[in-house]
C-alpha cells in the first residue's frame, strides 16, 4: 500500500536526532524504511550510533500519527513527495552524502533536466545586479535550463523572476514546509512558478522559515545544479554558503566580479581570487565552460585538418583522443615534447576546432 510506505517514509525523517546520513545507514542496516518501525528494541539499540531517546522515539507512534496527518495535507494540496530510492527523485541529489531523504515537490517541471544551473545572491541587491542576473538568464535561454534559487528577496527573487520573463522553467527551494510562502510578497512569484517549474521542500506542513532551516535550503540548491552562480554578495551570507556547499559537491561554481571596494562585491571577488569559483563576466563564458555551446563538428573539415597535421600535432592529438579528459602537465610528460611546444600545438588544435579545453587545464576531443 503506497500511503502505507510513504507514512514510514517520513516517519524517518521525522525521527529526533535522525539526520539524511544516519537516516539512510539506518535503512541499510534494517534492509527498509518499513522494516526500521517494525524492529524490536534490542535489536535497534545495537545499531550504531543508535541510543534510547531515538529509538524509544521510532518505537512510540507518535511519529507516524505525525506522518498521517502529513500524507492528509500532501494529498489535499496535490504535493508529490519523493523519496530518495524514488525513480523522479532529484537524481543530482543522490551525489551528496547529505541530500535529503525525502522532498516535496508541487510543480510540472523536471527536476532532472538536462541542464540546471542556480543563481545566488544578496537579498539587497543592486540594480547592477538586478541587470546583471537578467542579462546572463537572458541570454542562457537558448541552452534551455532550468534555474534554481532561493525564493528569498534580492538575486533570488530577480533570478526567478527573469527565467519566467525568458520563457525558463524555474524551480524555488523553500526553507519552510508548502503550508506557506517567505517571504510573503513572493507569493505571487511562487503562484507563477507552479505553472512554469515549481517550488520543493524537505519540510513538512507547519514548519516555519526558521534561521538554521536555511543552510540546509542551500545544500538542495547547491546539490540540485550543475552550477552555481553568484551574482552579488557580502564576504559572510547564504550565497557564500551555497557556494562552498557546491565546492563540496564537485559542482562548478561562477562569481560575477565587482568594483573593488563594493561590500556586494567582496564576496565575488573572493570566490575567485580563493579559486573557489570561476570568473565569469559573460553569460557565453558559463556556457563555454559547461560545455553548453552544442558546438556542430565539420566531420570532413576536421577529416582534412587531421591529414594535415604535423608529427608533434598527431602525436599530441592522439594522446588527448585516447582518453576522456587530459591535462596539459600529463601530455608534456607523455609526449616527451618541450612545454612551449604543446602549449603551441594546444592553441593550433583548439583554433582549428579539433580539441576544446575544459576547466582545470584539461583538453578532450569533440
Amino acid at each position: 500500500m503506497p500511503n502505507e510506505l510513504l507514512k514510514y517514509q517520513i516517519g524517518l525523517t521525522l525521527i529526533p536526532g535522525i539526520g539524511d546520513i544516519v537516516g539512510k545507514k539506518l535503512m541499510a542496516y534494517c534492509g527498509g524504511v518499513d522494516a526500521i518501525f517494525n524492529e524490536n528494541k534490542n535489536a535497534l539499540l545495537k545499531i550504531p550510533g543508535i541510543g534510547t531517546t531515538t529509538v524509544n522515539s521510532i518505537i512510540s507512534q507518535k511519529i507516524l500519527h505525525k506522518a498521517e496527518a502529513e500524507i492528509s495535507f500532501i494529498e489535499k494540496h496535490n504535493i508529490k513527495p519523493l523519496f530518495y530510492t524514488d525513480n523522479e527523485y532529484p537524481a543530482r541529489l543522490l551525489n551528496c552524502e547529505d541530500g535529503p531523504l525525502l522532498v516535496y515537490y508541487k510543480g510540472e517541471a523536471n527536476l532532472n533536466a538536462k541542464r540546471v544551473i542556480g543563481f545566488v545572491g544578496t537579498r539587497k541587491a543592486t540594480n547592477q545586479g538586478r541587470v546583471i542576473c537578467q542579462h546572463f538568464i537572458d541570454v542562457l535561454k537558448s541552452k534551455d535550463v532550468l534555474v534554481v534559487s532561493g525564493l528569498a528577496y534580492g538575486i533570488d527573487s530577480c533570478a526567478h523572476k527573469a527565467a519566467l520573463d525568458s520563457g525558463l522553467k524555474t524551480i524555488g527551494v523553500l526553507g519552510h514546509g508548502l503550508d506557506r510562502i517567505y517571504p510573503a510578497q513572493n507569493k505571487k512569484l511562487a503562484s507563477q512558478m507552479l505553472n512554469n517549474g515549481g517550488l520543493l521542500t524537505e519540510f513538512i506542513s507547519k514548519t516555519t522559515p526558521d534561521r538554521e532551516n536555511f543552510p540546509k535550503r542551500n545544500r538542495i540548491v547547491a546539490g540540485l545544479c550543475d552550477a552555481i552562480v553568484v551574482v552579488e554578495s557580502a564576504k559572510r551570507g547564504g550565497a557564500m554558503i551555497t557556494a562552498g556547499l557546491a565546492n563540496s559537491y564537485n559542482r562548478d561554481v561562477f562569481a560575477i566580479p565587482g568594483r573593488i571596494g563594493d561590500e556586494y562585491s567582496e564576496g565575488c571577488n573572493m570566490l575567485i581570487k580563493s579559486n573557489r569559483a570561476a570568473l565569469a563576466d559573460s553569460p557565453k563564458d558559463i556556457a563555454y565552460i559547461m560545455g553548453w555551446d552544442d558546438i556542430k563538428v565539420d566531420v570532413k573539415k576536421q577529416m582534412d585538418m587531421f591529414l594535415k597535421l604535423t608529427p608533434d600535432q598527431k602525436l599530441i592529438f592522439d594522446l588527448i583522443e585516447d582518453v576522456k579528459e587530459i591535462s596539459v602537465d600529463k601530455l608534456i610528460i607523455k609526449s616527451a615534447l618541450p612545454a612551449s611546444k604543446v602549449a603551441s600545438v594546444l592553441l593550433m588544435l583548439e583554433f582549428e576546432g579539433m580539441i576544446q579545453s575544459l576547466p582545470g587545464k584539461l583538453y578532450t576531443t569533440y
